[in-house]
């Protein structure tokens, strides 16, 4: 049995709090199909104070704000897309495609064709987050995307010009300065101005995700996302410190975003508690932190590391950092995460950032079924089927028609005996010409 010792608000709070992000979104959306452009640009005004002339960069306004940016920056952009490009590139080469014989005559394959537009959202209304272009872009042209449209919003009315940099040099094709449910909207409906794409990816505040959820079929999209995760799983030798150093890391994404200890030591899970009281009113992000510490925090003692990890799994959360004695055993013993993190070196911040995985993952507990964004996100896995022997013809025919009649599909089960027919010579009693 787990001894909680912090427990968070409960979960009727936060569903009261989702009804009515639900209620605006459908609204927005509703409005942006009817009026398009014109509603784009009123809630762009509403909400971020923003109206230039046209909501795309021009190449030239491109190359304007990257020539702005200093160049460690630029230099570091292009180190930690270089990591991501690496690792999506050995996962698009673990993907095969084939073609196999099963019959003579009979051959099936399988192909993958990446999607021919992607959206991808990469937040800014809290702070500049480079990393998402990383993520979203970079691994969509690894699959092969040949039109990915990029939005961001400005940050206090003003040019995210790191934000757009990333974009440029992760390959975007379409660079847009906006935000919000409108973005989201604009891209999966199109406008006048925009053309609309097959899939959108990327994180974003509730009214993103929200309206991610909403036009999920009409669109693709990456994943249903939430609020940023972090769990850290602990054993007794673990440093008290660094468990609130990385606890905060995370709830600094917003005053919703769960951060939660499990460890098998009352030790530790008390000093951790100490330290985060300690070092979150010197954080400058404690705005975010705290409120997230104080309403979403969880701290749970358990007994044996059999109820920690069984624990774990229950969370389903998209980061699980593992500070224990022999972290590599979470890979044998979990299966419902995002993203492990596995000994003291490791943290869910060289995740976030520059490691070269990729960070947006699932949230919500949607790790009991999804992993998060990868190459493979971008593609679509289709299959073709080829019969040439007439030997075999004749026995798929015979065997079509038979099975289809078992179901009562008479169409079906014709288009198989005219096979047989053509092939074999078989009497099609049922064309009366």
């Amino acid at each position: 049995m787990a001894t909680i010792l912090k427990h968070a608000v409960p979960k009727s709070e936060v569903a009261a709090s989702l009804d009515q992000v639900r209620e605006t979104v459908t609204g927005v959306i509703a409005d942006i199909r009817e009026r398009g452009d014109e509603a784009v640009r009123a809630y762009s005004e509403k909400f971020d104070k923003w109206s230039p002339d046209s909501f795309r960069l021009s190449d030239a306004e491109v190359e304007k704000i990257v020539a702005s940016v200093p160049q460690q920056v630029i230099d570091d952009i292009r180190f930690v897309q270089d990591q991501v490009r690496t690792f999506a590139r050995h996962q698009f080469d673990s993907l095969r495609e084939f073609e196999v014989e099963t019959l003579p005559g009979v051959r099936l394959g399988q192909k993958h064709i990446p999607v021919q537009a992607a959206g991808a959202y990469i937040p800014g209304g809290r702070y500049p987050l480079t990393a998402s272009a990383h993520m979203t872009i970079v691994t969509a042209k690894v699959a092969g995307v040949p039109r990915v449209v990029a939005c961001t919003p400005p940050i206090h009315g003003e040019i995210p010009a790191a934000t757009v940099a990333a974009m440029h040099l992760a390959g975007a094709d379409e660079i847009w300065l906006l935000g919000g449910v409108q973005a989201v909207a604009a891209m999966a409906v199109g406008t006048d101005t925009m053309r609309p794409v097959n899939l959108i990816a990327g994180p974003g505040n509730a009214y993103v995700a929200e309206a991610k959820r909403q036009l999920f079929g009409e669109i693709g999209i990456d994943l249903f996302a939430g609020p940023t995760e972090i769990l850290v799983l602990t054993d007794e030798q673990a440093d008290p410190f660094v468990c609130a150093v990385d606890l905060l890391s995370q709830a600094e994404h917003g005053p919703d975003s769960p951060a939660v200890l499990v460890t098998t030591s009352r030790e530790v899970a008390e000093k951790t508690i100490a330290e985060v009281e300690r070092l979150l009113p010197g954080m400058p992000t404690r705005d975010f932190a705290g409120p997230a510490w104080r309403d979403h925090g969880q701290v749970h003692v358990v007994d044996t590391l059999d109820e920690l990890y069984a624990l774990a799994d229950e969370f389903a959360f998209e980061h699980v950092e593992v500070l224990t004695a022999e972290p590599r055993l979470a890979l044998e013993r979990m299966t419902q995460y995002g993203a492990l993190f596995l000994g003291e070196g490791t943290c869910v911040s060289f995740g976030d950032k520059v490691i070269g995985t990729n960070h947006v993952l699932p949230t919500r507990g949607a790790a009991r079924y999804t992993g998060g964004l990868w190459v493979g996100k971008y593609l679509k896995t289709v299959t073709y089927q080829e019969v040439t022997d007439t030997d075999s013809q004749t026995l798929l025919g015979r065997l079509c028609g038979r099975a289809a009649r078992v179901e009562l599909f008479e169409g079906h089960a014709r288009s198989g005996d005219v096979r047989a027919a053509k092939a074999a010579g078989d009497e099609l009693p049922w064309n009366t010409a």
